[in-house]
């Protein structure tokens, strides 16, 4: 994957010599180290503007190679390998085996990090023209599982904008959604704000019987009257009545896994499973 400098350093990255064959690997390099892996893109296809932009080669961890290659590098060379990435594809290049580059210049993102799959999610509610992907694309299709669940439900006053709802959602009054994309059978209560946030939704629905298991009888979803922005809720959270999750003081990172959430990258996530109760602050 061609990329400028300042992704190159958050990847392997990979050196060629005129012919596109691999010659040298680096790991996550910095300073000197990363200016060292600069290559000419042009040689793998890349049109003159972006080889200027992007002239380091990362590694998007996608190999292609024959059977035959792979067995006898696996079975013969490196029988204790236990990565392609530092081990084996390099191991091969060493051993003499052609190793070749392929510049794939269409949509592919990161999401090792918090930040970054929040970002390559979000990026999908765009409306400014930038979004990278889109899903209504009629020459490539996305297909998904059929889960066979209702349409989602929007009562009377809400306003959603620019954002994306899973089946089998229900969003009550007075409600406002901004920016964000709302899971599989999310249930949103009344008069809640939720702006640049990312909820997973549930995994199934909950019985009223397996609801007073919970303290409270919390039920998954958001309470009424929460106000949410710039989060991550992962699936079958329970978050309360009057719940703020805004980190007004900006927080960069914090772990707080025993009160059910934490901060990464100054982004609020909310755990999986976890009970944020009414009226908690964030």
């Amino acid at each position: 994957l061609p990329c400028d400098e300042k992704r190159a350093s958050a990847f392997g990255l990979m050196k060629i010599d005129d012919a596109g064959r691999v010659v040298e690997f680096a790991e996550k390099p910095k300073g000197d180290a990363l200016k060292a892996m600069q290559v000419d893109t042009r040689i793998l296809g890349v049109d003159s503007k972006t080889a200027s932009e992007k002239p380091y080669i990362a590694s998007m961890g996608i190999y292609v190679m024959k059977a035959e290659a792979l067995k006898e590098l696996l079975e013969q060379h490196m029988p204790d390998a236990n990565d392609f990435g530092n081990e084996v594809i390099p191991g091969a290049r060493a051993m003499g085996y052609p190793v070749q580059a392929y510049a794939f210049q269409g949509y592919w993102e990161d999401i090792g990090t918090i930040e970054a799959f929040y970002n390559a999610n979000l990026a999908l509610v765009r409306t400014d023209g930038t979004a990278n992907f889109s899903f209504y694309d009629k020459d490539a299709p996305i297909y998904t599982m059929s889960r066979f669940l209702p349409p989602s439900k929007v009562l009377d006053n809400v306003l959603i904008k620019n954002s994306i709802i899973g089946d089998g959602s229900n969003i009550k009054s007075r409600s406002r959604v901004e920016n964000s994309i709302i899971g599989l059978r999310s249930l949103i209560g009344e008069d809640v704000v939720i702006e640049d946030t990312l909820m997973l939704g549930s995994d199934y629905y909950e019985t009223m019987e397996e609801c007073a298991w919970v303290p409270g009888c919390l039920p998954m979803g958001v309470g009424s009257g929460s106000h949410i922005r710039k989060a991550l809720i992962d699936k079958n959270a329970r978050i309360g009545e009057n719940v703020k999750i805004l980190n007004k003081e900006g927080v960069m990172e914090a772990n707080r896994e025993s009160e059910g959430f934490m901060i990464r990258d100054g982004i609020v996530v909310v755990i999986k499973d976890s009970v944020i109760p009414s009226g908690t602050v964030i």
